[in-house]
């Protein structure tokens, strides 16, 4: 008689433990961390011998890092700031990106999106996408401080999720061959794409830039012989990708050239 109380009092628990856990990673890691040498990675994997020498190799090519807080969004997060801080350097693309999005409300509308939900986050995704440009253009600064407020920056977050979901159940039948399981495309997008503090893997980098015409080069620091460099992985394929993400394990940071 006493089982229904019980497991309440372990949810409850288990939620007090798990907001605790969240509380110790909010204050450990920015949403957006300031840019560092990618030899920081050195100090980290002092004493892992296949990632020191796989983070050896990794500066050869690259010189900068920019962490972004493990919260089961950062391939989102990394995406959005890698690609908006491009943007503030060159007029032209951001332009083109301006009037390409602008566009993508009215097509998840169609898709049959509801407009209550959909409207906040265009308005707030628009809001700050125009101001990477003309008159009213922001600094590096002011884009940072956006990405480091958590309203702010989960709304950018969702409608690049909600963006993400679209163009997977637009070209369902293409992306339905990486799913596994019985489950159709739509219930992925419900319980995996969507939903905030899931995370990413190829599929929604596929899908994302493809939907924004936007290339994203993915470098993974895995296992793998230590001799070899770390594999990349362009999204979509045969792309000139426009932001680079350092893939660990569960998690993305930003990478520079």
């Amino acid at each position: 008689m006493d089982s229904a109380p019980e497991c309440e009092i372990l949810d409850e628990g288990i939620l007090k433990q798990q907001r605790q856990i969240e509380k110790e990673v909010a204050e450990i890691h920015p949403l957006v961390g300031d840019k560092q040498p990618l030899n920081s990675l050195l100090k980290e994997y002092a004493d892992d011998p296949i990632y020191s020498n796989k983070s050896k190799q990794l500066c050869e090519a690259y010189t900068s890092l920019r962490r972004i807080r493990p919260d089961g969004n950062c391939f989102f997060r990394g995406f959005g700031f890698s690609y908006f801080e491009r943007l503030l350097e060159n007029e032209e693309e951001w332009k083109k990106f301006q009037s390409h999005v602008s566009s993508t409300k009215d097509q998840l509308l169609a898709q049959g999106f509801p407009k209550f939900t959909l409207e906040d986050f265009f308005d707030s995704f628009m809001d700050v996408v125009n101001r990477l440009g003309g008159e009213n253009k922001i600094d590096l600064e002011e884009l940072s401080r956006i990405f480091n407020d958590s309203a702010m920056s989960d709304y950018l977050v969702v409608y690049l999720r909600l963006m993400t979901s679209g163009q997977l159940q637009r070209e369902e039948d293409f992306y339905q061959n990486f799913l596994e399981g019985d489950k159709t495309m739509k219930e992925f997008c419900q319980q995996e794409v969507e939903p905030m503090y899931r995370e990413s893997d190829h599929m929604h980098a596929i899908a994302l830039g493809s939907c924004l015409k936007v290339g994203i080069r993915v470098v993974y620091l895995d296992r793998g012989e230590a001799s070899t460099r770390p594999p990349e992985h362009d999204f979509p394929e045969d792309c000139a990708p426009s932001v680079y993400l350092l893939y660990r394990p569960g998690h993305y940071d930003i990478l520079y050239k």
